[in-house]
């Protein structure tokens, strides 16, 4: 199948590459040339516009940080939507808005082009090992069209249902895991405080009930380590967790708890930590109760 894949970054790159692995055909196009290279080495073509990436594809991916990129990409200037071809359908991989994501469907569908969201969980890691979960949104018969293709980047596909669906989804996963990011240090330094070894507690919790990713698969290699090496960056996390909050509001809910743990997040940008990985967000509490939530092994 011809491809056009937009956004080639540090998740972006390892899905293009299974892809190409697939044994499909890529047009690939980033803001930097060098993202590209490794995919070209494969085979990949290069393209200088999201426009011609698009033209002649039959399914084009974008994987960009959120809803002003996947918007100028898709609607602006050279544009997807300027280069695609009746039929096509355009796959967004990226965390954005549902709303933006269903302007966009609107406007697609005056040229014939079908539009899925499929937002993508499971990290860097996961787009390495072609692991990662991909929560669809849209139309049903597309998606079956497409799904053996979305098989190449991940091995949990799940619809969601009508467009922007798998960003209602995504959302939600993210704000579980961020919010956790910020409450988690609450806990374990009350149990470090209270005694008990930060490497014991973390194991007993995720043991029993309290059990969570972001104890089991992700503290162990940032926070406990102080390691906060870019992986998925706080800009990101604090991205995403603004896309709940602004989700809360168009729907009128009370989030109390969603908005205390976003100024959070907003605190650590105003420090500048946001280019580092998101877990340096549970710095800021280590800060106020004077505790390291470090292991030995750190």
């Amino acid at each position: 199948m011809k491809i056009g894949f937009i956004g080639t970054g540090h998740i972006g790159n390892p899905m293009a590459r299974h892809l190409i692995e697939g044994g499909h055909q890529l047009t690939v196009h980033d803001l930097m040339r060098d993202a590209t290279t490794n995919l070209e080495e494969l085979g990949a073509t290069w393209a200088p516009t999201p426009k011609e990436a698009a033209a002649g594809s039959e399914v084009v991916f974008t994987s960009l940080p959120g809803p002003r990129e996947v918007e100028a990409v898709a609607l602006g200037d050279d544009s997807i939507l300027e280069g695609a071809s009746p039929g096509a359908v355009y796959i967004d991989l990226s965390t954005s808005s549902p709303s933006s994501t269903r302007r966009i469907y609107q406007a697609y569908q005056g040229k014939g082009v079908q539009v899925l969201d499929a937002p993508v969980s499971g990290g860097v890691v996961g787009a390495e090992n072609a692991t990662l979960s991909i929560m669809v949104g849209g139309d049903r018969e597309v998606y079956d069209r497409v799904t053996p293709v979305l098989e190449c980047i991940g091995d949990k596909v799940i619809y969601c249902g009508p467009i922007g669906s798998g960003m209602v989804c995504k959302i939600c996963n993210n704000l579980v895991t961020l919010s956790l990011a910020v409450f988690m240090p609450e806990v374990l330094t009350l149990g470090v405080q209270a005694g008990v070894d930060l490497e014991v507690l973390a194991r007993a919790i995720g043991s029993g009930s309290g059990r969570s990713w972001v104890l089991e698969g992700k503290f162990p290699t940032s926070l406990f380590r102080g390691n906060f090496e870019p992986g998925f960056s706080l800009n990101l996390a604090a991205k995403d967790v603004r896309l709940a909050t602004d989700l809360g509001r168009e729907l009128g809910l009370p989030m109390e708890a969603a908005n205390l743990f976003e100024q959070r997040y907003v605190e650590a940008l105003r420090r500048g930590l946001g280019s580092m990985d998101s877990d340096v967000v549970a710095t800021l509490y280590e800060e106020r109760t004077g505790t390291k939530l470090r292991t030995g092994s750190s």
